[in-house]
This record gives C-alpha cells, sequence and structure tokens, in this order.
C-alpha cells in the first residue's frame, strides 16, 4: 500500500515537535505515565502518540480523534510504521493525560515573553461544554457538573477553565496559569482558593470578582489590588446613582478596556483548538486529555510559528 506524502515544510514541522516532545518527556514526563507491567517500554512510544496527537491538531487542524489518526494512518506511516489500530491509538492516548498537563505547564512556563506586564493580571473563565444543559450530563461526572455561562447565556455540563494572564499591551495576554474547575465554581472562589496569595499584584476581572472586604484585606496583606467595573448598590438612592454615574462609567469602561484582551485569549484558543466543544469525550481521561492535549497544542502553535 502507498501514502500520501506531506510537503517537506510539514515534514520540518513534524521532526520539530517530536524532537522537542521526546527531549522533555525524557527528562520530565515519562514520570507522570510509568508502567508496571510486561509492556512498560511499548514500541510504538508515547512521544510518538503525542507528536502525531498534537501535529495533527496544530498543522492540519483536525481536532476530532478519528480525524487525527486517519490523517496519521494516510499520510504519516512511512514516519511512525509502528502505528497501532485506532482502538489501541485511543487507549494510548488516553494514558497520557497527566502528561499533557505537564507538557502544557512546562510550554507557558518556559515561553513567557519578556514584555509582559507581570505585576498585572487578568482574570477570567469560559466553558468547556460536556453536553447542554437540558440533557443529563454523564461523561466524567466525579469533575463535571451543571453550570452557567453568563457570556453565551446557556446552562450546559462539563468544566470552567480559569485563566490567570499576564497583560501583554498590543498581543493576546500571556497565561500564567490555567485552572479546571466543574461548571458551576464561581470565578471568585477559585480566585481566593488558588491565587489569593498572590502578591504585588493588580488583578483586572469583571464583575463576578467583586468582593470589596475580601480586596481590601489583601491590599493590606499582600499588596495587591483588583480593579473590576462598578458593581450597583442595592438599595441605593437615586440621586447618588446619578450623582456618581459619570464617573463609574469612565471607571468601568477603563478596567473593561484593560480586561478586554483576555476575552479574545479564550478566542483564540478556541479557533485553533476547538477546546470548548467536548461533546465527543467519552470518559474522564478522555476529557483530561482534550482540554490539556489542546492547550498544550496551543502553545506549540506559537513556539513553532513566531
Amino acid at each position: 500500500m502507498s501514502y500520501r506524502m506531506i510537503p517537506k515544510v510539514k515534514e520540518l514541522k513534524l521532526i520539530a515537535i517530536y524532537l522537542y516532545i521526546s527531549d522533555i518527556y525524557n527528562s520530565e514526563l515519562m514520570y507522570s505515565c510509568l508502567r508496571f507491567s510486561n509492556n512498560s517500554v511499548p514500541e510504538f512510544t508515547d512521544p510518538e502518540v503525542m507528536t502525531i496527537y498534537l501535529y495533527v491538531m496544530n498543522v492540519e487542524q483536525r481536532f476530532k480523534i478519528k480525524q487525527i489518526y486517519g490523517y496519521a494512518s494516510d499520510h504519516l506511516r512511512s514516519w511512525f510504521p509502528l502505528l497501532p489500530s485506532y482502538e489501541a491509538f485511543i487507549m494510548r492516548l488516553n494514558r497520557l493525560g497527566e502528561a499533557f498537563k505537564l507538557l502544557s505547564t512546562n510550554l507557558i512556563d518556559s515561553n513567557v515573553p519578556s514584555d509582559c506586564i507581570k505585576d498585572q493580571s487578568l482574570l477570567d473563565s469560559m466553558p468547556v461544554i460536556t453536553c447542554s444543559g437540558k440533557r443529563e450530563g454523564k461523561v466524567a461526572r466525579e469533575i463535571t457538573d451543571k453550570g452557567f455561562c453568563s457570556t453565551k447565556g446557556i446552562y450546559y455540563h462539563g468544566l470552567k477553565l480559569h485563566a490567570l494572564a499576564y497583560n501583554h499591551p498590543h498581543h493576546l495576554p500571556f497565561p500564567e496559569q490555567f485552572q479546571l474547575t466543574p461548571a458551576s465554581e464561581n470565578d471568585l472562589n477559585l480566585f481566593k482558593q488558588a491565587w489569593g496569595g498572590i502578591e504585588n499584584r493588580t488583578f483586572f476581572g469583571d464583575k463576578i470578582y467583586h468582593d470589596t472586604q475580601y480586596f481590601q484585606d489583601k491590599e493590606i496583606a499582600n499588596n495587591s489590588l483588583i480593579l473590576t467595573p462598578v458593581k450597583g448598590i442595592k438599595d441605593q438612592a437615586e440621586n447618588i446613582k446619578q450623582r456618581d454615574k459619570a464617573a463609574n462609567d469612565l471607571f468601568s469602561t477603563a478596567v473593561s478596556k484593560v480586561r478586554q484582551p483576555i476575552e479574545s485569549l479564550f478566542n483564540w484558543l478556541i479557533e485553533k483548538t476547538d477546546i470548548q466543544r467536548a461533546s465527543k469525550v467519552r470518559s474522564t481521561k478522555g476529557l483530561m486529555v482534550y482540554v490539556f492535549g489542546r492547550l498544550a497544542a496551543a502553545y506549540i502553535y506559537l513556539i513553532f510559528n513566531s
């Protein structure tokens, strides 16, 4: 059987991604997926699985596992002659959720642009949808639940991807950290648990992060400040509302202008990886590969297209 070849420029990118993955795998990732069995060193290696997944998603913009495998089978056999069956490929891929998580963290930590403003951080979250809110969620129930996305105005089952990102003027914000929670988790609660101890920082968020007393305490304890659009005060007298309206609107507009690029970051992630639509995922392990594999694919894209 003959197989279709890929152009030279794509071959070079495939080689570069494989070498990059192999180097990180041998120094770090391998410890997250050790095998204690007779097949502890499979002929078709984990770096090969990861390279195929990331390369096809990154270069060919094919996001479904069946599409990724089909492309590899048709075009990459000469590079990966031991490519297993489709079922075996999925099984191997689903073992690598922790490896993809570590890889995405490594990619982000190692490639922070030098012109980021590291004492200014933008906050936001986006849904990762396993099914609509009208249905009963059956996938990865131990880590997913039902939540509401105010931006889209929909209820959904799935996860929420939270981002803490450095302000990067005239560019997309660059993530300092991503966090995953069930869909129902409040953004402010996640901030308090994961990022509440950060010192000497100004955070920009939307109204969900508004908690005057909490952040007054943080300003004193950590020298950290959060700026959000002005939130209306319940039962406030109308004359006071009108008196302060111009100043509040001006302040809210200024905060929103700084914070808005993080929405562009999420839109970019969706465009490059289709990360938001996880309706084809069928297991908890598969969902972890889905999210962290796509984050890794997005930042591999930045590295090899910069």
